[in-house]
């Protein structure tokens, strides 16, 4: 079992676990980063993200924003695909300006212009969630905007969460029935993979218990904030 990807899925199946995002976000930017290619970085962390989403799911599932699940569904979920077929063939770097975005979102508390052009921005949810499903087909870094909007939503950190985490897991659901069609080629082991996948559910479990059980909503939104300011960042950086 690669040393490597051990560190990167117990790190950021944490950040997954309490956010609903992370996995996808920040693993793979960081396998890209230690030598593995995007497909092979999939195959090990779409199944983490998607078993660690179904958790949230299955313990939280009355709080999902259903109506914006919907148009998830309909306006994000076909860029997704579509646009992973692509992927093979070309790399694309967007997350100067995803980072730059993020910034500016988890800053809005603190600038009342800022969340008054959020506001504006989400108005127009359908070219967003559109552009948000082509970003993740091409590049893993939908869900950034993904958190970016539901966070805009003021929604109570169970809402908040549990909606993050059904949109998310059904971008990693497609992108592995797309890699399944198109015939990719995995080179880690199906043991290794395993062993990654039971490592994100024990990871999933201990900081449920641990830390986002202790989190009132203030906190949530305040963390929450923090988490967008710090993904922006490093975005930015890469």
């Amino acid at each position: 079992m690669p040393v490597d990807i051990l560190l990167t899925v117990i790190t950021t199946a944490v950040i997954q676990s309490v956010f609903g995002v992370g996995v996808l976000l920040f693993g793979t930017p960081i396998l890209l980063l230690l030598g593995y290619d995007f497909i092979n970085a999939l195959s090990v962390l779409l199944p983490i993200s998607i078993a660690i989403n179904s958790l949230q799911i299955i313990k939280h599932y009355q709080f999902i924003d259903v109506t914006f699940y919907k148009r998830v569904l309909i306006y994000s979920i076909p860029l997704v695909v579509i646009f992973l077929f692509f992927v093979s063939a070309a790399k694309f770097s967007m997350g100067l300006l995803i980072g730059v975005f993020l910034i500016l979102v988890a800053l809005k508390s603190f600038f009342p212009f800022l969340e008054q052009k959020l506001q504006q921005m989400i108005k127009y949810e359908r070219t967003y969630l559109a552009v948000m499903g082509l970003i993740h087909g091409l590049t893993n870094l939908g869900g950034s905007l993904l958190t970016a909007i539901v966070h805009g939503k003021g929604y109570d950190k169970n809402t908040t969460r549990v909606t993050v985490a059904i949109c998310y897991a059904t971008f990693a659901i497609f992108q592995l029935i797309t890699l399944f069609f198109i015939g990719s080629h995995f080179e880690l082991s199906y043991a290794d993979n395993m062993s990654f996948l039971q490592l994100g559910v024990i990871v999933f479990l201990l900081t449920e218990e641990l830390i986002y059980s202790g989190i009132d909503d203030k906190k949530y939104g305040q963390f929450f904030a923090a988490f967008l300011l710090i993904s922006g960042v490093l975005l930015v950086l890469k």
